[in-house]
């Protein structure tokens, strides 16, 4: 998800510069919802891993 938010913001950029002003702001959205939602899920799978799953495995 990371990788395709990076291309997401690399095409936003390319075609930022060459002046496609409407491809590039969705291109940018799109990028950054990415990046947050990986945000999200990373910062879910962390809790989950030092609370839920830690007490499964046993001591």
């Amino acid at each position: 998800m990371l990788k395709w938010a990076f291309i997401f913001l690399v095409l936003g950029l390319i075609a930022g510069l060459l002046g496609f002003t409407g491809v590039a702001g969705a291109a940018i959205g799109i990028a950054k919802f990415l990046f947050f939602l990986f945000l999200a899920i990373f910062a879910i799978m962390l809790i989950l891993g030092l609370t839920v799953f830690r007490a499964a495995s046993g001591p």
